[in-house]
């Protein structure tokens, strides 16, 4: 009854909005792999262009729900022609942006707030709907969606600043087979993966870390001929 009340006063936000975040889309494309949850990748002028999903964050591969907020993005937007609206450019290049998918009916910044596979990211998120999105984020807790099942998960700021790959969360991590997979690491710039062994395993640009070689095909990488099987 109270999130009803709640969201009655909500509505008119949510409507106002999702119009002006739909109005004005700056270009579409397909999207041609899957960093992570809050990071994708779409075609854009015949290149891959990076996004990451402007004014949350998911949690990291390493952490606890990490590969299902990557599943959730994965199943919601992969190989989709999907509406991106630029936001801002960060340090690494990546363009920051909000993206539409199902037709200009979802927006996946919300809607991975909304299934508890992601924080609303108060430091950076300063637009209109950022107010709603913690309302969203606030429902989701209230409900124990995803991550929100955890008595206390740690938001991602917190685990990179304590060094992400050697923290080790307080709480039981949800099983998952990538715990006993073979690492594979992603050549961002060829789109070839190695598997461990292999001389190119480590090389300048092989940053993107895959759990299994389905993970690395799905996300647009081919398999090294002489050290993959």
């Amino acid at each position: 009854m109270v999130w009803n009340q709640i969201f009655k006063r909500f509505s008119f936000a949510l409507l106002t909005v999702t119009l002006s975040t739909t109005l004005c889309w700056a270009w579409q494309g397909k999207v041609v792999g899957i960093s992570d949850g809050d990071t994708i990748k779409v075609l854009h002028n015949g290149k891959e262009e990076k996004i990451r999903l402007y004014g949350i964050d998911t949690p990291e591969k390493g952490q606890d729900f990490g590969r299902k907020a990557k599943k959730f993005t994965s199943d919601a937007v992969f190989g989709k022609t999907v509406n991106v609206k630029p936001v801002d450019t960060d340090r690494y290049g990546r363009t920051v942006g909000i993206v539409i998918y199902a037709g200009g009916t979802m927006n996946l910044n919300a809607e991975l707030i909304r299934a508890g596979y992601a924080w609303v990211y108060d430091q950076y998120c300063k637009r209109p709907e950022c107010k709603v999105w913690d309302f969203i984020e606030a429902k989701a807790r209230d409900e124990k969606n995803g991550l929100w099942t955890m008595s206390n998960p740690v938001p991602p700021w917190e685990f990179r600043k304590n060094g992400n790959s050697n923290h080790v969360s307080a709480v039981v991590s949800e099983p998952t087979s990538e715990q006993t997979s073979v690492v594979y690491h992603g050549n961002v710039s060829s789109h070839v993966y190695h598997a461990p062994g292999c001389q190119h395993y480590n090389c300048k640009n092989c940053t993107e870390v895959l759990h299994s070689k389905e993970e690395a095909e799905k996300a647009g990488y081919r398999a090294h001929k002489e050290c993959v099987e």
